[in-house]
């Protein structure tokens, strides 16, 4: 028979040292996943009728890394324009214009390298204003609010074309209400 005070026991790991581990490895976790998407709140109504003020969304931050905006992605972008605590606006729009459209918009409707551009999601079901044969900067998008009425958006010169370097992502999923989860 051994003495049990001449053999080694294997302690099991205190429960600060296991809780510790645990909080080490959710923290890498959440750092991954914060890498690749961002959660979102839609604040104003120049999305309308697509998003809503509330809404909850998930923005891929990776979504450009190897390919350019498409016609039709709902973007998140840093804007000059500033909040009532004096920091800069990120913004909400779909992109319209591609570096070197040239687009019109005229009698309600927009025209893009001078076809007509079809634009069901839209709240009025027309785009207010006059813009005549302007091109599009290379490196630059032209945006616009699915809300056109309200929306401060590529048409003013408050916002302007959007810079590829301002864009901080994709609208990919909505997550709130959960009733109108969907892929954007």
């Amino acid at each position: 028979m051994s003495d049990p005070s001449t053999t080694t026991q294997k302690r099991p790991p205190s429960v600060t040292v296991s809780l510790l581990k645990d909080i080490l490895i959710a923290a890498i976790i959440a750092a991954a996943i914060l890498f690749f998407i961002r959660p979102t709140i839609v604040k104003q109504t120049s999305m309308q009728p697509t998003l809503n003020p509330n809404d909850y969304l998930i923005m891929y931050k990776r979504a450009y890394v190897h390919h350019q905006p498409q016609r039709g992605d709902i973007i998140i972008f840093q804007s000059q324009l500033l909040d009532d605590r004096g920091r800069e606006k990120l913004l909400i729009k779909r992109v319209i214009g591609l570096p070197g459209d040239t687009l019109t918009i005229t009698d309600g409707k927009v025209y893009i390298n001078g076809k007509e551009y079809d634009e069901p999601y839209l709240k009025d079901g027309y785009t207010p204003g006059e813009i005549y044969d302007y091109t599009v900067p290379d490196g630059q998008y032209f945006v616009m609010g699915d809300n056109r009425v309200v929306s401060v958006d590529s048409r003013s010169s408050e916002v302007g074309t959007v810079a590829a370097s301002a864009i901080k992502g994709r609208a990919v999923v909505r997550l709130y209400p959960f009733n109108q989860i969907t892929k954007l």
